[in-house]
């Protein structure tokens, strides 16, 4: 029998269809050899060590797929480093997809890798659909008996499968499906905008009952967890979708879904700072992660739009006043530096806002055993100004930012946007918004009417931080010495923005951070290992905000 000819149906369900990991004329209903549990060699020696070969690679991926496609989910379990976790997982997943019959397509080997391609028919009751989709394995050496074995991930059997509590299922959908429009009643879909396919598939799950739609038969990934919602795979049988209306502005979401792409890693999350109504999410890659909304990492000098404020309620300084700016400042017994340890003679607030200087935002701030403020007054203001730190009713699942108490030397880092304060893109963009509208609106993504969740609510800034803030934001936006100059340039007025890059343990590059707003749209990106907030992070913003 030639290599690339069917061999056998095997268990009643499956086939595997010999491809180019070179099965030859292998009958797979009799040619499982994988499964030899001996931990030596013929010889009697000692297990086998070292990278596993091509030839154990070929062979373990075969036998392994045939005794998954033979319906043996226990000998495949045992090709598996994990067969506690695998056989049980290979026996689920035939009978919760309700697949009928399935052929499997192995691929050539790259390295230790095996892709293979599933080509099946889902029945439920009396309705049949075909499904395909492809996968890969690895071929790794077993730690103890030297076998060469499947490294076991639920992803095997499917890509979408992420954690062991995850499972296919297939039947009558939980809820409706939803047509999401955008503020104008454009339909959004994640074919249009990948970037919101973990959006659409909250949405449902969270409004789709109440979108007044009907339920269809479905094939899904449950997740398993209330904060992770299911993701759909197949519609054997439509239901009826209701319309749901959502503030994403169609046209600034592609203007961030293509900002994002020029980057490996990055984020970008636009607000209307009048309403608080989210315009535009974006991720790249676009994963059933939305880290935009979801991620929580330092935000770096974006944060001084908080101590700015912080220091102006506290007395400490405004706009004009004379703060130090030295290349580097002892706090707390840590060094902190500028950027090429640069420093700003008998400059101002604002000189030192729109040239990032660290050293004059840490300086300029006593401790309340000097006479000062205490360690918890910039949490104190992140919550009351901003929001920060709150419960956030986005109306899809979102982090709230937080600015815990500090100590030590993690006190002055907070002041910059280091030590253990996290936020997201989403969290920095409402920054903005709360400057440019003079106070904070929480985001949202739909009305708060559909299900009458409460926001998030704060004290708005006094007209005289208010202003100093949009003086200290624009400058860095438009003086030929600001660092956010280059990226707002050509944005209409009244704009503001802050630059911002935060270290991250074991990595070279400092993640890019930046935030700005012109008009009545606000928004904030952050791209990972991107380095200066004006390199990387800026054009990305930019884009989004052109786009208002």
């Amino acid at each position: 029998m030639r290599s690339g000819a069917k061999t056998a149906i095997v268990g009643g369900v499956f086939l595997v269809v010999a491809g180019g990991v070179g099965y030859g004329g292998l009958n797979l209903y009799n040619g499982i050899t994988g499964g030899d549990t001996s931990t030596k060699t013929n010889s009697g020696s000692a297990p086998k060590t070292g990278p596993v070969t091509g030839d154990e690679v070929t062979t373990t991926a075969k036998d392994f797929l045939a005794a998954w496609a033979a319906g043996e989910p226990e000998k495949a379990g045992q090709l598996t480093n994990d067969p506690v976790s695998a056989g049980p997982a290979v026996a689920a997943y035939r009978d919760g997809a309700s697949i009928s019959e399935a052929v499997i397509t192995p691929g050539t080997p790259v390295g230790a890798k095996v892709p293979f391609t599933v080509k099946a028919t889902i029945t439920y009751k009396d309705v049949s659909k075909p499904w395909s989709y492809t996968s890969e394995l690895t071929v790794v050496r077993g730690q103890t008996t030297g076998r060469p074995l499947v490294k076991w991930a639920p992803s095997v059997l499917h890509p979408k499968l992420l954690t062991a509590e995850a499972s296919v299922r297939t039947g009558v959908a939980k809820t409706a499906a939803v047509k999401a429009v955008d503020r104008n009643g454009k339909e959004l879909t994640a074919e249009k905008y990948p970037s919101l396919r973990p959006v659409l598939a909250t949405l449902r799950e969270r409004y789709g009952a109440k979108a007044g739609g009907a339920t269809g038969v479905e094939t899904w990934i449950e997740s398993g967890s209330e904060s992770v919602p299911d993701t759909p795979l197949l519609v054997l049988a439509k239901g009826k979708p209701g319309t749901l209306k959502t503030t994403i502005d169609a046209g600034v979401q592609a203007a961030a879904e293509k900002a994002v792409k020029a980057f490996g890693k990055a984020s970008v999350a636009a607000i209307e700072p009048s309403t608080g109504a989210i315009r535009a999410v974006a991720n790249n890659p676009a994963t059933e992660f939305n880290t935009a909304f979801q991620g929580g990492q330092a935000p770096g000098s974006t944060m001084k739009i908080v101590t700015a404020a912080m220091m102006m309620q506290n007395g400490i300084a405004m706009p004009d006043s004379k703060v130090e700016c030295p290349p580097d400042v002892v706090s707390r017994s840590s060094t902190f530096e500028n950027l090429d340890r640069f420093s700003i003679p008998n400059g101002t607030l604002t000189e030192s806002f729109r040239r990032s200087c660290n050293t004059a935002f840490i300086k300029a701030i006593k401790p309340l055993s000097s006479k000062g403020i205490a360690d918890t007054a910039l949490g104190d203001t992140a919550r009351d100004s901003f929001g920060i730190g709150q419960n956030w009713a986005v109306g899809v699942t979102a982090a709230d930012g937080s600015v815990p108490e500090s100590a030590g030397s993690e006190t002055p880092a907070s002041y910059i946007g280091q030590g253990r304060i996290t936020m997201s893109a989403l969290n920095v963009a409402s920054l903005s918004a709360t400057v440019a509208n003079g106070g904070f609106l929480q985001p949202y993504l739909v009305a708060r009417e559909l299900d009458d969740r409460e926001f998030a609510k704060a004290e708005p800034l006094s007209r005289g931080v208010a202003s100093g803030l949009q003086k200290m934001m624009n400058a860095a936006a438009t003086a030929p010495d600001g660092t956010a100059l280059r990226a707002m340039s050509g944005l209409s007025s009244p704009k503001g923005a802050k630059t911002g890059s935060a270290e991250v343990d074991g990595q070279n590059d400092s993640n890019s951070w930046f935030t700005g707003y012109s008009g009545d749209l606000a928004a904030a990106a952050v791209v990972q290992a991107g380095g200066h907030g004006s390199e990387a992070a800026g054009p990305v913003v930019a884009r989004v905000l052109k786009a208002g």
